[in-house]
């Protein structure tokens, strides 16, 4: 059984002479084969950082990243957010397919990688420009497979996509990773569909992973406010059920702090103590937060956040 282990890892990104930006802070975790491991955090929490880093497009500022294999860039692809500007429009999809089969000295064609995502072998004469959107991410799909990788990384992958085709390439990636045993890692803001394809969750917070968990366990009981606040932004479950909805508390504003706690600011449960050290609650479910779940229960049943 494959797996991916990744041991303290950290980014720091220098911004000019005196400034840096801490864009991933600490963070380990494990990626095993058969299973969809969601990374999930707002915009520029640093999710796309840690699959980059895992790529080697990013070398890390500190911190391991281990894998038993012999040839590292043939056994960890990635597939990009953007289809269109990840293949070469000069170029034909036959010729993008062949390329890594060639490199990677892999047997197999194009057009078999085509039919493996479900696409004509008719398509390996055409351009990048003659295809759909979706299109071209299943061809994004199929050249990442070519090289047979143990792991892959899908950086928001239908962020991008219409829709209506969204829920068919994230079908496809599942149906993919069972087929090749791979360990995948689902980089997404999207919580409803983490839960859906992701065995675990990892809910990152400006570098660092506040909350980690099976998928149900985080998206219904989350422990981290943060969670809950990502959870409020996804499909409201209770649209149907005005009377039955739970108060929603109020949240603070104010400028990201440093040190302690890095979203005491917008946290409507936030007290002194979230200022100093952060304890990791928990066993299979583990909250980075001050409060322990009972604490955090009885502030909401009561609602007086401090």
């Amino acid at each position: 059984m494959t797996s991916m282990t990744v041991s303290h890892l950290s980014k720091t990104f220098k911004l000019n002479r005196k400034e840096r930006l801490r864009a991933v802070d600490d963070v380990s975790f494990e990626l095993r084969s058969g299973e969809t491991t969601a990374l999930v955090g707002e915009s520029g929490s640093g999710k796309s950082t840690i699959a980059r880093m895992l790529a080697r497009l990013v070398t890390p500022t500190s911190g391991e990243i281990l894998l038993e294999t012999s040839n590292y860039r043939k056994d960890v692809q990635m597939v990009f957010q953007d289809p269109f500007a990840s293949l070469n429009p000069a170029h034909t999809i036959g010729y993008h397919l062949r390329r890594p089969l060639e490199i990677h000295k892999t047997p197999g064609t194009a057009e078999e990688l085509l039919e493996r995502v479900n696409l004509p072998a008719a398509f390996a004469g055409r351009y990048p420009h003659e295809l759909s959107g979706g299109q071209r991410q299943r061809v994004a799909i199929a050249r990442a497979l070519a090289p047979r990788p143990k792991v892959l990384l899908a950086d928001e992958p239908v962020s991008m996509l219409d829709v209506s085709i969204r829920l068919e390439i994230l079908n496809l990636i599942d149906r993919l990773k069972s087929e090749e045993d791979l360990a995948v890692l689902y980089v997404t803001h999207d919580l409803a569909t983490a839960r859906h394809f992701a065995r675990d969750i990892m809910v990152m917070y400006r570098g660092q992973i506040v909350e980690r968990g099976p998928a149900d366990d985080v998206i219904l009981t989350p422990g981290h406010p943060y969670t809950r606040l990502l959870a409020e932004a996804a499909p409201d479950p209770w649209a149907a059920h005005e009377g039955e909805r739970p108060p929603r508390q109020e949240r603070r504003n104010g400028p990201p702090l440093a040190g302690g706690c890095l979203f005491r600011n917008r946290c409507p449960y936030a007290t002194d103590a979230c200022a100093g050290d952060i304890p990791v609650y928990g066993e299979k479910h583990l909250v980075r937060c001050v409060l322990r779940a009972s604490d955090r229960t009885a502030m909401e049943r009561d609602g007086t956040p401090s």
